[in-house]
């Protein structure tokens, strides 16, 4: 590959769909998607990608049931227990103030690093409790983030859902149609071929 992208967003969707076709509670299906994170982070290390920023949950979320907010919180917070483990900083952005953001990941808001210092690990963001017009409002609580080269949705719904609107206008938009916690590294090589393709002029 000759163009690799330095900065890659990732919508891991489909978690209660996924949930219900196999015969599960919907908020159930949030559990299955902590390995495919992190099977995604090292694919995404052997590739040599810098940053990666997972959306974990968005404001909107949290209007669902109290069982599924519950479920997709406590995965949250495992999702960034785990990462630590793999040579990675995260950093979580999100609404703090909110009574659905986990109390446990409010460490690891208070800064983030530009650089890491070994060359081999990438810098993690997870979007948690986030919102497009909290992040606006908050005289853009993300602008730390640095521009994203691409976004891959799994799940096959063909829309942003407010991730990060600042540092995607120029984003290349890659949709997968299988569910999230069916994740395969097929399926990262598959986007990454497939931005090898786009025409990146950034609008020069």
């Amino acid at each position: 590959m000759f163009r690799i992208p330095r900065h890659i967003g990732i919508i891991p969707d489909g978690n209660r769909r996924w949930a219900k076709s196999n015969g599960l509670k919907k908020e159930e299906g949030y559990a299955f998607g902590l390995e495919p994170g992190l099977a995604l982070l090292w694919t995404a290390k052997k590739y040599h990608i810098r940053e990666l920023t997972y959306y974990g949950f968005t404001v909107d979320n949290c209007k669902r049931p109290r069982e599924q907010v519950k479920a997709f919180s406590r995965a949250c917070v495992d999702a960034v227990k785990k990462m630590e483990q793999e040579n990675v900083r995260p950093y979580v952005l999100g609404n703090t103030k909110s009574s659905c953001f986990p109390e446990e990941l409010i460490p690891y808001t208070k800064d983030r690093q530009t650089e890491v210092s070994d060359p081999e690990a990438i810098q993690v963001n997870l979007l948690v409790n986030y919102g497009w017009e909290w992040d606006m409002k908050n005289n853009w609580a993300s602008q730390m983030i640095p521009r994203v080269d691409m976004v891959i949705r799994w799940g096959g719904m063909c829309r942003l859902s407010g991730f990060l609107p600042i540092q995607t206008v120029y984003s290349d938009f890659c949709i997968l149609q299988e569910l999230w916690p069916d994740y395969q590294e097929e399926q990262f090589e598959y986007a990454l071929n497939w931005y090898q393709k786009q025409d990146v002029t950034l609008g020069g």
